[in-house]
């Protein structure tokens, strides 16, 4: 059932990839058409159109799917990555009173620091 679904969505985008591509070709066309005639260059310009829309359409439906889907981790991996990245979550989140102590007390030790500091200062 998810392949399907993975298909459906690949297949998706190529139809969107296609639509788009063409799209852009039609307005490269409406543009071409006039400029082919006013140029007198006759029909390169459309043609170029024709051809680079083909290419592309070509290139997206004859994408491999082989390195797309190796990509893809596998479901076991999958797992294995959500349940490290709950314990890191764990980690991250539990409240270590210890080192919020420690924290504390640097931030009260350098800033007495910094008095005695500019408490020498002041005396020179």
């Amino acid at each position: 059932m998810a392949k399907k679904a993975q298909a459906n969505s690949d297949r998706d985008i190529r139809v969107t990839a296609t639509s788009k591509i063409w799209g852009m070709t039609v307005g490269i066309l409406a543009i071409c058409i006039p400029l082919s005639a006013a140029t007198r260059s006759g029909p390169i310009l459309p043609l170029a159109a024709l051809t680079g829309a083909t290419v592309g359409t070509l290139a997206v439906w004859r994408s491999d799917d082989k390195k797309s889907k190796a990509n893809y981790l596998s479901p076991q991996k999958v797992q294995y990555l959500e349940q490290r990245i709950a314990n890191l979550e764990t980690i991250i989140s539990s409240d270590d009173f210890d080192l919020q102590r420690k924290i504390k007390s640097l931030e009260s030790s350098d800033s007495a620091d910094f008095l005695r500091e500019n408490h020498k200062a002041d005396r020179l």
